[in-house]
């Protein structure tokens, strides 16, 4: 099968008629073999009827229903365990994507050979409330990933190479960091398209001003967890230790320099009258305490049934 066409939706009964349609004139126009998974991520509204007429008249047409909201996330991750095609393309419900990118993106994957492409809506149709937090977003994504040749990286229209989604994990809300997933899984042959960003026709909006607090706080756990996820101490060691040895240091001279001036009968204090002794000492226990959170962390890591993950990509 050449294409599966992924889509997440939440109440979103209105387009899926119009949108299914425009996706099979596209795949037929391309004589493309292609399956639609439509994903109900616990609507409340007829999105699940009309999943399940549009099935019933297209065998390629199927449909998983959540028993409740699980986030875009879930969906996308149990997708990506059901699709078949051999280039795996999401996008939103709402009309906003065009399927006319479709033959496009599949042409970057297949032919051009990368292993994930990432539209980028250069022209948008969203109130500056919207566009000048997701820049922010975005540009804080490319310094902390170190993909700079992505604009959006949220962009829900997106071309992926089987493997990549059949070796990935999606989990919590790192929708917004699959380009990064799937770098740090060794996937780097990422490029960006620019794709037509299209008024939204029926409904309303599903996210607010809040995912882009949770997105920052998202993109600090992903990046911590990939780099030092199975090396804790290289992290909790090295800023335990630093903290320790400045303590250390600074406890050293003040009793130095108690011994050096009542040797002299110069006029001076007690170490432990001194503010300064006690932010050395602070700095000691807390860059223990760091010490021993690294070394357990090593101890779960260590007994993890993953803590030799890897992905072998040829054999001979």
């Amino acid at each position: 099968m050449n294409i599966s066409v992924v889509i997440p939706l939440l109440n979103e009964d209105e387009s899926l008629p119009e949108l299914t349609g425009w996706i099979e004139q596209v795949m037929k126009a391309n004589n493309f073999t292609y399956e639609i998974i439509f994903i109900d991520d616990g609507s409340t509204d007829n999105s699940w009827k009309v999943i399940e007429s549009l099935s019933a008249r297209n065998q390629w047409i199927k449909g998983i229903k959540f028993r409740r909201n699980y986030g875009k996330s879930a969906a996308l991750n149990v997708a990506f365990e059901a699709a078949t095609g051999d280039v795996i393309i999401t996008m939103d419900a709402d009309l906003q994507d065009s399927p006319d990118e479709i033959p496009e993106l599949y042409k970057m994957i297949t032919v051009d050979g990368f292993d994930l492409v990432s539209g980028w809506k250069k022209k948008r149709y969203d109130p500056l409330s919207k566009t000048i937090p997701t820049k922010l977003f975005n540009w804080a994504t490319r310094k902390a990933s170190g993909i700079n040749n992505l604009h959006d990286f949220n962009c829900g229209l997106k071309a992926y190479k089987k493997e990549v989604v059949k070796n990935i994990e999606v989990y919590g809300e790192m929708h917004r960091y699959i380009p990064v997933i799937a770098k740090w899984a060794g996937f780097t042959k990422i490029e960006e398209k620019v794709v037509q960003h299209r008024e939204r026709k029926y409904g309303i909006t599903k996210f607010g001003l809040s995912r882009f607090i949770y997105g920052f706080l998202d993109l600090m756990s992903i990046t911590f967890v990939s780099k030092f996820g199975k090396r804790p101490m290289h992290i909790f060691g090295f800023l335990g230790t630093i903290s320790f040895f400045f303590g250390g240091a600074v406890s050293l001279y003040l009793i130095v320099e108690k011994v050096y001036k009542s040797y002299n009968a110069l006029p001076t204090r007690d170490v432990t009258d001194k503010p300064l002794f006690y932010l050395a000492l602070v700095a000691m226990i807390i860059g223990t305490q760091l010490f021993l959170a690294g070394f357990l962390g090593e101890l779960i890591s260590r007994n993890s049934p993953n803590r030799n993950f890897y992905q072998i990509d040829k054999r001979i």
